[in-house]
């Protein structure tokens, strides 16, 4: 036999719950004259069938058919004019729910023009609020007929929803600053993400209260994480390569520091592209005079400064296969970066002069 509830409340604060069906499972059995207890930053919205029959605020509430016009209509048609009547009750916490976190899982990519590879690799961290506005259409668009629905339960769309706004903020705002104007920003660009994902939260139901970047600065990805995500095209990923090759090299000549995109792809090698990646084209591979081994006449723009071993193997007159042998051997300097190994011209300059 259905239980028919007297007296709905649920005393809870809330503080992970967005929306609290009762009962849980099923449909509960009310009676008209049944106490319904509203808490403090609570709603309570009645539904059956999907249909709202209407919401109470904060109190005590006694469930008359003059506070709940539509149950004139649902008990005669449905009960026959028996009192007790089937429906949810959801109770729908009204209070902020602050602190939540969001962070860019992957790098955003924006122009930086006249720097670098006018390119720049942007991540970022920070903070953002919500509230319920409209517990029908929070109940309505999202919650069904769950029993219990909670801030996990929704979270990873509400960052979905500002990362999509964030990137399309910065894509805006990079045509207009520089990326170090951009990183000063972060309190505009925080109040223009609340304007632009305010009506994506009004849809569910949802306000925005506040968004907050606590940090935003180059992305410390690896070009080759960055490459294997398909965020950089062979052009740009092969400009990394050589600028840390030649920055290494300058550094210290027999082998350093691994790959990296951060800063690079957008700001700290800047200088290093504009004037090492030209000098990559205009130089020319030397001829030994007398006895030494002979290197071929240069391929149109010269040998790069960095090389393959397939290049190198060109620049010696060997076979790719002999490269290798003299890189293993240690005869040969050279860097290898994944899998593949990179060749500076010096150190090929230098294995020729024995």
């Amino acid at each position: 036999m259905t239980r028919i509830i007297d007296l709905i409340e649920y005393p809870n604060e809330m503080r992970d719950e967005i929306v609290h069906r009762f009962p849980e499972v099923g449909q509960g059995s009310y009676r008209i004259g049944s106490q319904l207890v509203v808490r403090e930053s609570q709603t309570a919205v009645f539904f059956r069938d999907g249909n709202a029959l209407d919401v109470f605020g904060p109190g005590r509430h006694t469930i008359t058919t003059y506070n709940i016009p539509l149950l004139v209509d649902l008990i005669g048609k449905l009960f026959n004019e028996r009192t007790p009547f089937p429906a949810e009750v959801y109770f729908v916490s009204m209070r902020e729910f602050a602190d939540r976190k969001w962070g860019t899982p992957q790098p955003i990519i924006v122009r930086n023009p006249n720097m670098g590879l006018g390119v720049a690799l942007l991540q970022g961290f920070g903070t953002y609020s919500f509230q319920v506005k409209d517990p029908q259409q929070l109940v309505t668009q999202l919650v069904g007929q769950q029993g219990v629905y909670r801030t996990a339960d929704i979270e990873t769309r509400l960052r979905s929803m500002l990362l999509s706004k964030l990137q399309d903020l910065l894509g805006e705002t990079a045509a207009k600053h520089s990326v170090p104007e951009l990183i000063g920003l972060t309190e505009e660009l925080g109040a223009g993400v609340r304007a632009k994902a305010q009506d994506d939260f009004l849809a569910l139901g949802l306000t925005l209260k506040a968004f907050y970047i606590e940090n935003l600065k180059p992305s410390t990805k690896s070009a080759e994480e960055l490459r294997a995500m398909g965020m950089l095209d062979m052009q740009t990923y092969t400009q990394l390569q050589a600028a840390d090759a030649l920055r290494d090299a300058a550094q210290n000549p027999s082998g350093g520091a691994g790959l990296t995109a951060g800063i690079g792809a957008g700001m700290g090698i800047g200088n290093v592209l504009g004037g090492a990646l030209q000098g990559m084209t205009g130089q020319q591979g030397g001829a030994a005079s007398g006895a030494a081994p002979s290197t071929p006449s240069a391929p149109p723009g010269g040998f790069p400064a960095v090389m393959t071993p397939a290049e190198a193997a060109q620049y010696l007159r060997v076979s790719e296969e002999d490269v290798i042998a003299a890189i293993t051997s240690g005869e040969l300097k050279a860097k290898k970066i994944g899998n593949a190994y990179r060749i500076s011209k010096e150190a090929l300059d230098a294995f020729l002069a024995g």
